[in-house]
């Protein structure tokens, strides 16, 4: 048995084990996904509760309460990527649809996470601060900057279906037109500097309502500065659980992908189109779940209930 014989059997073994672990958990998740997702909110209830609680001991002159701000900001951070959210979508499919490298993989979720921290406080200081919005004002700003966010992470969805497409005809014409002899094969890593701008875009341009209610309630105590402090690390939490599901996503896509050698390039290629079809297919599909579910806040600024 050649070394190429036992690499192609590992490759296949491997890309066997993943599908079957894939597909276990995904059960496991469908079966227990209500009570999931009530877990997560709940947790995440309670610690908005702590936060406030540490401002108001802040505010009290008691600095301790920084620590635990700080702390809990950051543990929030880490159980929002876990629950419900539009980050993880937009990373899983963004990351499995075509080969990223190493860097891209790491930068680009976790600077996205970080401009969900960036654009809460610009929010906040935009309208709450620069225009002096009240609470329900500033509710109903933040279901306009929702949709806006379902657009832009549709856009996105698009933009993947377009670029696959594009790269479709582009090798077709190729194949035609080119004498060459050579093996052609796809780009070893897709997208450049576009496609990391258009996930940092997708999951930064939707603020995190609890993010907003952390801010809004600092500025109002006059603590903005820890309100800040409280949100970054918040952002912090998002994106390093992001950046692991991302690399998580990687290693497990070339695990099975190393299985592929024993197909012809071009069977490879259309494959690798058709992943990338349906992965924007299913972000525009996401997207509009988005944008027609965003839930409306009451007038007094409810924003736990919005989620995030």
């Amino acid at each position: 048995m050649t070394a190429r014989t036992l690499s192609r059997g590992w490759g296949l073994s491997s890309a066997l084990f993943f599908a079957a672990l894939a597909l276990a958990a995904s059960a496991l998740l469908y079966s227990n996904w209500g009570s999931f997702i009530q877990w997560c909110l709940e947790m995440q209830i309670a610690l908005h509760r702590y936060l406030v609680l540490y401002l108001l001991q802040l505010n009290d002159g008691q600095y301790r309460g920084g620590v635990w701000l700080i702390s809990g900001a950051f543990i929030y951070g880490v159980l929002h990527a876990i629950g419900p959210g539009h980050g993880k979508f937009v990373v899983a499919t963004w990351s499995s649809t075509a080969e990223r490298s190493i860097a891209a993989a790491r930068l680009v979720p976790f600077f996205g996470s970080l401009m969900q921290g960036v654009s809460a406080i610009a929010f906040v200081f935009i309208l709450a601060v620069g225009f002096n919005l009240a609470a329900g004002d500033l509710s109903q700003s933040r279901w306009y900057v929702e949709k806006i966010s379902a657009v832009l992470i549709g856009g996105f969805g698009g933009w993947i279906i377009w670029r696959a497409l594009r790269g479709l005809k582009r090798n077709h014409d190729h194949a035609h037109d080119c004498g060459c002899g050579h093996h052609h094969q796809a780009q070893a890593v897709e997208g450049g500097w576009k496609d990391a701008l258009g996930v940092i875009l997708a999951i930064g341009a939707r603020p995190c309502s609890g993010a907003i209610m952390i801010l809004l309630f600092a500025n109002a105590l006059g603590i903005v500065s820890w309100g800040i402090a409280a949100v970054m690390g918040m952002a912090l939490g998002t994106a390093l659980s992001i950046m692991g599901l991302s690399l998580a996503v990687r290693h497990i896509r070339d695990s099975v992908t190393s299985g592929w050698h024993i197909a012809s390039p071009e069977r490879l290629r259309l494959l690798g189109i058709g992943v990338r079809v349906l992965g924007g297919a299913l972000l525009v599909l996401f997207a509009l779940v988005l944008f027609l579910t965003v839930i409306p806040v009451s007038a007094n600024g409810d924003y736990i209930a919005a989620g995030c």
